[in-house]
């Protein structure tokens, strides 16, 4: 399968606060005002970014992804290092008058999250075009979060185009409409979200479950520890987590969820069995230091998915491409 993924390409920095948040906020000034501020004892820069974490996720597992996104000044060891990965950075466009976007995220002993993005180069990204994509037809596209009207654009796009597409709105619901939300559900062929985005979306759009999949082919809703469900107008399958040998950093979990079962689709397995490899997809990004900071072989992965799943045609399309 010919997989573009398009959203965000950024790095992380990445603070820990020895302490817990909920110690320092004041409920009772909290509806009128907010003034804080954390002194951290540690921080690391990585490479980041939801589009570039679902590529190389799923570079991992033996697919050649097309990451399509804009970065900066500041990209060139970035490419180098997502290209000796396997990802196909030929749609990332660089312009050198800005930064690559970044993302200022403070964690507290609780693995709660204080975040900012910085937009970038990133800002530019509604100046890409599917149009522009001149090689094999596309199988299925990946719109993650990005500049808004970036997401817009390609909502459209694979709609005009009539490219199946993944929608993962995640932290861009807050900057969406009620009506932009609606659109892009409406005709995807995956809408991927954790639970509390599920629950921000059913708020924007006044849209339940039953509504969703009226419009949308299948619903994908990921519960950290608890696993992930996915629905579709046939019925509803449970993927339980896989447990980890360590929890080292939740950022970029979900996205390793998503290249895992994009894989279990490109392999041409039903909703269980791709969910499952996107569930141990997942436990990987948890158990290293940042998004991209795991790293497997495809029989390392088959390896471990056997200790966890009884389930042999997984394996076995899972080895062949192994072989192939």
């Amino acid at each position: 399968m010919n997989v573009v993924i398009t959203g965000s390409i950024a790095y992380d920095y990445i603070m820990s606060f020895p302490g817990y948040f909920k110690e320092h906020v004041l409920a009772d000034k909290v509806a009128d005002s907010i003034n804080l501020s954390f002194l951290v004892d540690h921080m690391v820069r990585r490479r980041g970014g939801v589009a570039s974490n679902i590529a190389y996720s799923l570079a991992l597992l033996g697919e050649r992804p097309r990451l399509m996104g804009t970065v900066g000044q500041d990209f060139g060891d970035y490419r180098a290092w997502l290209e000796a990965n396997g990802v196909d950075t030929s749609a990332v466009r660089q312009y050198d008058d800005v930064f690559t976007a970044s993302y200022f995220c403070n964690i507290d002993k609780a693995h709660n999250q204080i975040a900012s993005f910085y937009n970038g180069a990133m800002a530019r990204a509604g100046e890409l075009s599917f149009h522009d994509l001149n090689a094999a037809p596309i199988d299925l596209a990946v719109v993650s979060p990005n500049d808004p009207a970036a997401m817009i654009r390609s909502v459209r796009e694979c709609k005009e185009l009539n490219i199946p597409y993944l929608y993962d709105v995640s932290w861009q619901i807050v900057r969406l409409t009620d009506d932009e939300l609606r659109e892009g559900i409406t005709g995807c062929h995956m809408l991927v979200v954790n639970e509390y985005e599920f629950e921000m979306i059913r708020n924007r759009t006044g849209w339940n479950e039953d509504n969703i999949l009226a419009r949308a082919d299948t619903l994908v809703v990921t519960r950290a520890e608890s696993g992930s469900t996915i629905s579709t107008r046939d019925g509803r399958v449970s993927i339980p987590a896989v447990p980890p040998q360590r929890v080292v950093d939740p950022i970029g979990v979900g996205d390793g969820y998503r290249a895992g079962l994009l894989k279990g689709l490109m392999l041409g397995l039903g909703w269980e069995p791709a969910g499952r490899i996107g569930s141990l997809a997942a436990t990987y990004v948890l158990e290293c230091d940042g998004p991209q900071g795991h790293h497997y072989t495809l029989a390392e992965f088959i390896e471990r998915f056997r200790l966890h799943f009884d389930d042999s045609a997984t394996i076995e399309r899972l080895a062949h491409r192994n072989v192939a």
